[in-house]
């Protein structure tokens, strides 16, 4: 069976959260990072990088270049928790997700119902998108590493789809600079030694590229070919399972949030019973149109397995910590310290109760 694998990459992550947060700077040039005499931009928005900002450059360079640069100051807690928020979504489709950073992940979504990989991405980014306000761009492929070339090919706020069929005329017709896999210096050798694309790299045997590149060589005969068998490796054992909503429009009444609540949960519950997954600790989160984030956590003696108990639960953490000023433009729901099918946490023994 043909492998579906997704390569997710944000668009400009931490400078397109500044902009998000602070409109007006949107679209402007501005770069994230200490705009000191010997700061360093640790990232550069689209508008900047016309200019030839980029990240890791002085930021004494990147004002020479630039000169009406705006300079944001990093705040790597708010950028860690859009992340979480974005990788969240990716599980709700696969288990199997692998991120590389912050701002991007393979994820392996070949056993998926949705048998499409294509509408897939599509849905995760509009997803994306929906919630956080931001943009992502999709490579899909059959394997890692030409999902990872074709979601940098229509960068920022696009997709490429790169079929097996498809795969041979894309990687001839590829600068050998756009190998993901081949450093600047690497690919300047082999300009020197005539390689240019693909397709030039491709006609060298495996003898010669070991050769001239050691080990290396068999790599480089291998990537041409689209030779990548590598998995998708999941980083971590799932802790919770959630769901959130970002509205359309702010939710102005109880009334609304209780519905909202319900909604979150029967989403919730669903994906427990999928998992064969019950849990004892119950999250909300609620953001503010201001974009204040509240999370409350509340531990239970019993794991909420039902959606009479997961929605009454729910709807009183909401009433312990409705917002001031009533308006909610994000409500979302999760459940950890996660009990397997077997009754036990990660496949160990249980907390006995007893009824007095």
């Amino acid at each position: 069976m043909t492998r579906k694998i997704l390569h997710i990459d944000m668009d400009a992550f931490f400078a397109s959260i500044e902009q998000r947060d602070h409109p007006e700077w949107r679209g402007k040039p501005l770069a994230v990072g200490g705009s000191s005499r010997r700061g360093v931009v640790a990232a550069a928005s689209y508008e900047a990088r016309q200019y030839g900002v980029k990240s890791a450059m002085p930021s004494s360079v990147a004002v020479r270049l630039c000169p009406h640069l705006i300079f944001a100051k990093s705040r790597f807690g708010v950028y860690r928790e859009v992340s979480e928020q974005v990788r969240a979504i990716f599980y709700d489709y696969t288990d199997l997700v692998e991120p590389l950073s912050l701002d991007e992940a393979y994820l392996d979504v070949s056993d998926h119902p949705m048998r499409s990989a294509t509408l897939i991405a599509q849905e995760i980014r509009q997803r994306i998108y929906t919630d956080t306000g931001l943009t992502a761009s999709a490579g899909v492929s059959f394997c890692k590493f030409l999902a990872k070339i074709a979601s940098d090919v229509n960068k920022p706020d696009g997709m490429t789809v790169i079929t097996p069929a498809e795969a041979p005329a894309f990687l001839e017709g590829l600068p050998i600079e756009r190998f993901h896999g081949i450093g600047k210096v690497t690919a300047r050798k082999m300009q020197r030694l005539g390689i240019r694309t693909g397709k030039e790299l491709k006609a060298w045997s495996l003898l010669d590229l070991a050769k001239r590149f050691g080990k290396l060589g068999r790599k480089y005969y291998d990537l041409v070919r689209a030779n990548d068998t590598r998995p998708v490796r999941p980083s971590r054992t799932r802790k919770s399972i959630g769901a959130e909503r970002t509205f359309s429009e702010d939710l102005r009444t109880v009334n609304q949030m209780e519905d909202a609540v319900k909604m979150i949960a029967e989403r919730i519950v669903t994906r427990m019973a999928d998992k064969q997954n019950s849990g004892r600790t119950l999250t909300l989160k609620l953001r503010t149109p201001d974009f204040n984030t509240i999370t409350r956590s509340k531990t239970y003696a019993q794991p909420l397995t039902t959606l009479d108990a997961l929605s009454s639960a729910g709807i009183a953490l909401l009433h312990e910590n409705l917002p001031p000023e009533m308006r909610v433009r994000l409500l979302g729901l999760s459940v950890s310290n996660l009990l397997h099918g077997d009754g036990g946490p990660q496949g160990q023994g249980v907390q006995l109760t007893f009824d007095f």
